[in-house]
């Protein structure tokens, strides 16, 4: 299943696809099923304690991708950025139309000239000869994801797109096949257009109304040359976020998370990343305030058509997903001190 949720088309604003994907799947283990506005997918598993609270995973469905603003007499297109696109890693690789069109991307100067933010120097070449010819197959606004097989590497490393964040919309549906009993109400989010802007964990937050969030999302591995300013790894298990640069996890809830692991002899990491964010941020400062919590897959060369994580890691997330959200566990929202 990892192969059809990182294959299946779905760039931010257009996540319809994989939404309907995960619905097929979820469908025998949910009480509830609601798409809203924006295309949230807000799926929910009763709890059945006394106390019971309400807690939100979000992981996001949207994947990056370009967008064309303007189609060119010669045929070329010329595009935008949908999310964090680098125009060296975009450099002659091939992207996908959501109708099938097949282009490469190239670009205007020299490739060692152009900066990773110079968009506005891509192009994408679907081989058409004229504005016309082109206007058949593609129109502005139109956009496309790279292209970027599953496969299976050395070991237990598998590399795909799309693995930001397709990766965690699986393991949150393998954990919730997996619960059988649980004490809160667990609300399992698949959002929209976080690689914009978190603009789906923002709108959903504030309809769930969380007392705990957990955001599921990749983190980098730092083990390759030229970065290792930070913890995690490939093959040494599920991260645990402490902070990134969009939230600082809540320092009990943390501890409790990593008990969970420990007693559970599940393998973690911890994860104190230098730059970026995820869904956390968001659910962290909606409404009056939620407790956050995150749960992170080491990931080499993200945001780019050949990303590698380790299944053995995919697999240690989804054992601490299944474990701790079946304990009873202590949510306090909001402390009267006098």
């Amino acid at each position: 299943m990892i192969k059809d949720y990182t294959q299946t088309w779905g760039v931010s604003g257009l996540e319809k696809n994989v939404s309907d994907l995960i619905i097929r799947e979820v469908m025998d283990y949910a009480d509830e099923i609601t798409r809203d506005a924006m295309g949230n997918l807000i799926v929910l598993k009763r709890g059945s304690g006394a106390d019971k609270k309400k807690i939100m995973c979000a992981a996001h469905m949207d994947e990056i991708g370009l967008c064309v603003v303007k189609i060119l007499d010669n045929g070329l297109l010329k595009v935008k950025q949908i999310g964090g696109v680098s125009a060296l890693c975009s450099f002659m690789n091939r992207v996908r139309f959501e109708n099938g069109t097949v282009g490469t991307v190239g670009v205007t100067d020299p490739i060692d000239t152009v900066k990773p933010k110079e968009i506005d120097k891509l192009y994408i070449d679907i081989g058409a000869m004229s504005k016309e010819e082109a206007g058949k197959y593609v129109k502005p606004g139109d956009c496309a994801v790279f292209c970027g097989d599953y496969a299976e590497l050395a070991g237990r490393n598998v590399m795909s797109k799309a693995f930001d964040d397709r990766i965690a919309c699986y393991i949150q549906t393998e954990a919730l096949k997996r619960i059988k009993n649980c004490y809160h109400d667990l609300y399992f989010v698949y959002t929209v257009q976080e690689e914009v802007g978190l603009f789906g964990s923002t709108t959903s937050a504030e309809t769930v109304k969380p007392d705990l969030g957990i955001a599921v999302d990749i983190t980098g591995s730092f083990d390759v040359p030229g970065d290792e300013n930070g913890n995690p790894v490939l093959g040494k298990g599920a991260a645990i976020k402490i902070n990134d640069s969009s939230v600082i996890c809540d320092c009990e809830m943390t501890k409790g998370l990593i008990d969970c692991a420990e007693r559970n002899r599940i393998p973690y990491q911890r994860d104190a990343l230098v730059a970026g964010g995820t869904d956390a941020g968001a659910i962290n400062k909606s409404g009056g305030g939620v407790k956050v919590l995150g749960i992170s897959i080491p990931t080499r060369y993200g945001h780019t058509p050949n990303s590698i994580v380790n299944l053995d890691d995919v697999e240690a997330c989804i054992r601490l997903m299944e474990c701790y959200l079946q304990e009873e566990i202590p949510i306090v929202t909001q402390e009267r001190i006098k």
